[in-house]
């Protein structure tokens, strides 16, 4: 495929890389990377051992030690010229994020251009890492803070946005003086790669030490515990399960290092009796089918009032019916597969717990075979008549299942509805009256990271800060004031008289 040599992928590719030159030894076993589009091989990787991480994070604190001495905004021209290089190769880039993870050639294209976007903003960061000036009780001396780069930056991303989440955090720590250190998900690995290989054509042209880029592809039990065990990494962001997320969690506290946890979504949209069903429709079938339900922003639930359940339960099925399942490549299809076999079980494990649980299957939840569907991984997305307490409902499950639950009365009821899980990302309601859309965002409305009013759940801009509280991690990533994380924070006071005036009005005299 032409677009995986324009990438730089090949038949077998190293799984560490400084940023200038793939290193490493083919010790650590192979991955045989399968897309879930056709079932076909599309190149192997050599998984990195525990000596290629060393090799990796020497020079990774070795560039730091430069890095955090070059002026923020030359740092911004660098990130510059990335967003440059991500332009010219989107193409490809999207395309081989589509093969390799499923998702549609718009969501693919689209999360290349969330990379693109988060460069530009990031490049306007540059110049924009302030502190402030506080009044100081004491005469002549003045205080402020100000902040310094943080170190070396670990970010562990999933396999549902191979390249884009990675980008939030890079792109933001790289202005703020700090080298980054990735480990992406075995099952999306090519991407990174290609990524890496694009970033390397950047760091040559203008002569940048290796390690300001890094990559290990490689075990979660080896690679990865030493990653978040390493106390040279003074942060590490996290996208994954709440399991996964957990673990990290605590390993990282014990050492005194910092965690930015984007984990495990439970994502409800609220359609009120007031609510324009035209705008409200078309939202939520995207937030539930769009990259077949693999998103952390996916909607797994809909809350709708009793006066209009009806009428929107009916909508959606004739909604779901004109969906397209097949060949993500081909951009008429809506729906692509789930990114392997292991993610089809859980989608009809669910569906029969949801079952036993006295739910109802309204339209879906077959697994299509037969030709174009070869590689077993495609599903018909599927709506569930269900209540909230259903255990599985309880549950995030990675597939494009939406649970329908029917509330009554006042618009509060469906607000405890939607807060009655432990998850906390995004939320939305749909609605016209004012008073209702005033209520789901005050103090006692969502509970989540993310809260929107006649927009879905999926879909968020790299302007504002994203992340969700509970057990979804209470991380931040991309715009915003996300920046500050990456950065350590320091409070100074200068005296300029010929004084030493103590605080709080203290005496001390020798």
């Amino acid at each position: 495929m032409d677009f995986l040599k324009e990438l730089g992928i090949k038949k077998r590719n190293l799984g560490a890389s400084t940023g200038l030159k793939w290193i490493g030894s083919k010790d650590g076993g192979v991955i045989d990377v399968f897309s879930p589009v056709d079932g076909k091989l599309i190149a192997s990787v050599y998984q990195a051992t525990e000596k290629d991480y060393e090799q990796v994070i020497k020079k990774a604190y070795e560039a730091f030690l430069f890095w955090r001495t070059v002026p923020a905004p030359k740092r911004g021209e660098v990130v510059r010229q990335i967003g440059l290089k991500l332009r010219q190769y989107k193409k490809p880039l999207g395309t081989l994020v589509s093969y390799e993870m499923g998702k549609s050639l718009q969501e693919g294209l689209g999360e290349v251009q969330e990379m693109i976007d988060i460069c530009d903003f990031a490049v306007g960061q540059s110049r924009q890492l302030y502190g402030f000036t506080m009044q100081s009780e004491r005469e002549k001396h003045r205080m402020y803070d100000q902040y310094h780069p943080l170190g070396v930056v670990g970010i562990i991303t999933a396999f549902n946005f191979p390249v884009a989440v990675w980008s939030w955090n890079a792109m933001i720590a790289t202005v703020c003086g700090d080298t980054n250190l990735w480990k992406p998900s075995s099952k999306v690995p090519l991407s990174a790669i290609a990524v890496q290989n694009i970033l390397g054509e950047v760091i040559e042209a203008n002569n940048l030490p290796e390690g300001l880029f890094s990559i290990v592809i490689g075990k979660g039990s080896s690679v990865g515990e030493k990653l978040i065990n390493d106390k040279r990494i003074p942060l590490i962001s996290i996208t994954g399960s709440i399991e996964v997320g957990k673990h990290a969690a605590e390993v990282i506290a014990r050492r005194f290092g910092r965690s930015i946890l984007e984990l495990g979504g439970n994502n409800a949209i609220i359609i009120t009796k007031e609510a324009d069903l035209k705008l409200a429709i078309p939202a939520v079938v995207f937030g539930a089918v769009g990259t077949a339900g693999q998103r952390c922003t996916t909607t797994r639930r809909l809350i709708v009032h009793e006066d209009v359940y009806d009428q929107v339960k009916n909508s959606l099925i004739k909604a779901y019916k004109s969906l397209k399942i097949g060949n993500p490549l081909n951009e008429k299809n809506h729906v692509g597969p789930l990114i392997d076999k292991a993610a089809v079980e859980l989608f009809v494990d669910a569906l029969e717990k949801v079952k036993k649980e006295g739910g109802k299957i309204l339209f879906g939840g077959k697994v299509l075979k037969g030709k174009g569907y070869e590689s077993g991984c495609y599903v018909v997305p599927a709506i569930v008549e269900a209540k909230n307490e259903y255990k599985i409902v309880q549950e995030e499950t990675f597939a494009p299942i939406l649970y329908l639950i029917k509330y009554k009365g006042d618009v509060k009821n469906a607000i405890y509805i939607q807060n009655n899980v432990v998850q906390g990302l995004s939320s939305a309601i749909f609605t016209n009256n004012l008073k209702e859309a005033e209520e789901f965002l005050s103090v006692e409305g969502s509970d989540c990271g993310i809260a929107n009013v006649n927009i879905g759940t999926s879909g968020a801009e790299i302007g504002g800060a994203f992340g969700g509280e509970k057990h979804t991690g209470g991380g931040r990533e991309s715009g915003s004031d996300a920046w500050k994380f990456y950065m350590r924070r320091q409070t100074n006071t200068i005296n300029y008289s010929t004084k030493l005036p103590l605080a709080q009005g203290i005496k001390f005299e020798i």
